[in-house]
């Protein structure tokens, strides 16, 4: 059952709602990366558990994706909103408050339970609020920029707010816009709910937290003495997990996730770029950020002024993406995406302790502007290769697959550089730069595939199937 909206003013007063929700919920992805060496003055905490800071809120997040949009579904969409709005300003305002980095940890638990009710639940108040095919194109494409934009502007937003006011205050902020959007939302955005309720799938649940968990925290795991062999088996049942999860899924009737979405080669090559673009972005984000204050001795908001042309070609690139996708579909926004991730990939390949920061701005504003390129064609192109009636369920797997892509991207980095001296520190980032270059090869090749006849074909055959 869905509720009709009347009027453009107030279609365009929900679109900006649902933008400033997830604008929210993206920031607090990345807000946090250059006030971890803050973090870790304070608590003494090791590079482990500041990867658990990050990566507690995308995992728990990612994994609970699919059942908020069933909730919703079920318990009516502005409802579950207003709750994820509102535990998202509590939970923001305990972490503030704690007392070590455990806490700290356990309140990014809660800040992701949350989110994970704001990130798919704002697709589907969008699909229903937009009826037209192109309007709701166009106002997904939206929703996606501001996520986009939201990731880029996290670190410039949290290095200014570090030095001018102390790491804690990154999460001050976030409570005054999570109240204004929980009454704005009450206030503007009607109950609707699914047109069939789907059965809550628990044991799907448990493998999807189970396998997320068990693959990134072998991989955070795994420099800690004594565990070269558990990461590893770690790593294993979190892949068999991922097995069973498939197997189980497609003998039920209401999976939490359906198989037969990847039937779609748009959608499949959606979340599969999703993945691997975040997983590029989060790595080179985390290591940039201790490379500027570790190894160049930079405050936090002079990293925060580096990492600006990165904030800006992401911004600026979102906002060419959507209007160039709209006017020639995605392929040549995918396509101009990898050549400039490629190209930022290769500028910081070789990157020195004496590498100047401009050459490390330039490098990572190309990666900005692939990632900001990217960003809204993933969303669109995943969601428009599905049936209206599962516009919401494609958007939660879609941005699943970018907080998956963002906790592997962490656990990746400190893989790689967690126990290395300052004075090897910036050779040890070399693999990093090279996971940029093959990623951004590897989306090329998926954009040709998806956007081509067969891949317009195969998401035709699929559509009719999953209707309901």
């Amino acid at each position: 059952m869905t509720t009709s909206v009347d009027g453009a003013g107030r279609r365009r007063l929900i679109l900006a709602i649902c933008c400033l929700g997830i604008f929210m919920v993206s920031t607090d992805t990345t807000i946090l990366n250059v006030a971890l060496p803050s973090v870790a003055a304070d608590f003494a905490a090791t590079i482990p558990e500041l990867q658990w800071v990050l990566d507690s809120y995308t995992l728990v997040l990612a994994g609970l994706l699919l059942f908020a949009g069933s909730l919703a579904d079920r318990w009516g969409r502005r409802r579950t909103l207003q709750l994820g709005l509102g535990l998202f300003s509590l939970a923001s305002l305990l972490c503030s408050l704690s007392p070590s980095v455990g806490w700290l940890i356990a309140f990014r638990v809660l800040q992701a339970v949350g989110a994970s009710m704001i990130n798919p639940v704002t697709v589907s108040i969008i699909s229903v609020t937009f009826v037209g095919p192109a309007a709701r194109a166009k106002a997904i494409g939206t929703w996606g920029m501001f996520t986009g934009v939201a990731l880029a502007v996290g670190p410039l937003l949290g290095g200014v707010l570090t030095a001018a006011v102390g790491w804690r205050s990154v999460f001050w902020i976030t409570v005054p816009v999570g109240v204004l959007a929980l009454v704005l939302a009450g206030l503007v955005i009607p109950e609707s709910r699914g047109a069939r309720v789907r059965r809550f799938d628990a044991v799907g649940q448990v493998l999807v937290i189970l396998a997320l968990g068990l693959i990134v925290g072998g991989l955070i795991e795994a420099p800690r003495a004594g565990w070269s062999l558990v990461a590893p088996l770690l790593v294993a049942g979190g892949l068999a997990a991922v097995v069973v999860l498939v197997l189980y899924e497609r003998r039920r009737r209401d999976p939490l996730l359906d198989p037969r979405f990847f039937g779609s080669l748009p959608f499949s090559a959606a979340v599969a770029s999703a993945v691997l673009v975040f997983t590029a972005y989060g790595s080179a984000l985390f290591v940039s950020t201790f490379y500027l204050q570790r190894v160049h001795g930079l405050s936090p908001p002079e990293a925060g002024v580096v990492l600006l042309p990165m904030a800006l070609a992401t911004t600026l690139a979102s906002l060419a993406s959507a209007r160039l996708m709209a006017a020639r579909g995605p392929r040549l926004p995918f396509v101009l995406a990898a050549i400039s991730l490629t190209a930022g990939g290769l500028c910081l390949v070789g990157l020195q302790t004496t590498t100047s920061i401009g050459v490390l701005a330039l490098g990572l504003a190309l990666i900005g502007c692939g990632f900001g390129a990217i960003n809204t064609p993933i969303t669109t192109t995943a969601v428009a290769s599905m049936p209206r009636s599962q516009a919401g369920a494609a958007a939660a797997v879609g941005s699943s697959a970018r907080q998956v892509g963002m906790a592997v991207g962490v656990a990746i980095a400190g893989l790689v550089v967690g126990h290395v001296p300052v004075v090897e520190f910036a050779r040890a980032t070399h693999p990093i730069w090279w996971t940029v270059i093959v990623a951004s090869a590897a989306v090329l090749v998926l954009a040709l595939v998806a956007t081509g006849r067969r891949g317009t074909e195969s998401a035709g055959r699929m559509r009719p199937l999953l209707d309901e």
